[in-house]
């Protein structure tokens, strides 16, 4: 058994994805055998159906798609606007991905939240997979067995804070362990309450809507984004968990987030979880040295 990455930024890290994975796949020596790209997901920006966090992302649609055929890369467009209304589904943007990434030499992943989104893209397209999204926020370890229960979804991903229920996570069938992707490296509190409003405001904006700014009450959220303070979080799963606890008990797939992040700090994910400590340098070297590559 192998770990499966599935990692940030299909469109918005596009430029540092195309020189990592050159790197990754001629010089497989840099990192770990144990562990693999399983995809990359993620949204261009203005797209009405996206959610999570709102995309970033400018590059070109058919260089994102040559990439990943290039590599053999699943890529995921991240759907997962829980606000989805029948009047949004003719959008045209949204509608065009579909019908570009349908054309793909490698299967492409949908992270949805709306059962109406999923079902117009299922009678449309019969080749793409769904991913449950972490946006239902699935606390609930009883509605997590549910959801892994549902054949629509290839894979779930539950809400970080049940990253640490071993003992049950340990008694799931193996058909089910197959279908669970673990949030890794959230930061965000491990008591906040808001965390679905949070995400509801996010959809709210790409649907364009005029609202008022979500603050959130969690704990030193002034700071923003800080890996350090995720390593400290009760849910971060390590690579240490990786290897020793979630790989014996049978589990096999992970999720990085940080599509809302700069580059540098998935970049610094990438050096975590997948490179060998003495060949970090090498691969920092490889990125940083490039000039076309903008960091901040």
């Amino acid at each position: 058994m192998k770990c499966k990455y599935h990692l940030p930024g299909l469109f918005e890290f596009y430029e540092l994805y195309k020189l990592f994975l050159p790197m990754y796949f001629e010089h497989r020596e840099y990192f770990y055998d144990w562990c693999d790209i399983g995809s990359i997901y993620g949204a261009p920006a203005d797209c009405l159906w996206g959610g999570g966090r709102v995309g970033y992302g400018d590059e070109n649609a058919y260089e994102v798609i040559s990439l990943m055929d290039e590599y053999n890369i699943s890529a995921r467009l991240t759907f997962s606007n829980s606000l989805i209304k029948e009047e949004h589904l003719s959008d045209k943007k949204c509608n065009r991905l579909l019908e570009m990434f349908s054309k793909s030499n490698v299967s492409t992943g949908i992270i949805i939240y709306s059962d109406l989104l999923m079902n117009y893209i299922k009678e449309k397209y019969s080749d793409f997979y769904f991913i449950s999204s972490t946006t239902k926020v699935i606390t609930d370890f009883d509605r997590l067995l549910e959801e892994l229960k549902c054949d629509d979804y290839k894979y779930v991903v539950p809400d970080f804070r049940l990253n640490k229920s071993i003992e049950k996570l340990r008694e799931l069938p193996s058909k089910l362990k197959d279908k669970v992707e673990f949030l890794c490296n959230e930061c965000c509190d491990y008591g906040c309450v808001n965390r679905k409003a949070c995400y509801e405001n996010v959809s709210r904006l790409s649907l364009g809507e005029e609202i008022k700014e979500h603050k959130c009450s969690g704990n030193n959220v002034g700071d923003g984004y800080r890996f350090s303070k995720a390593m400290e979080n009760p849910g971060f799963i390590s690579i240490d968990d990786i290897k020793n606890t979630y790989m014996p008990m049978g589990y096999s797939n992970f999720k990085i987030e940080g599509r809302s992040l700069g580059s540098a700090l998935i970049l610094e994910f990438l050096l975590y979880y997948m490179t060998k400590p003495e060949y970090q340098i090498h691969v920092r070297e490889g990125i940083y040295l490039d000039n076309m590559l903008y960091l901040f």
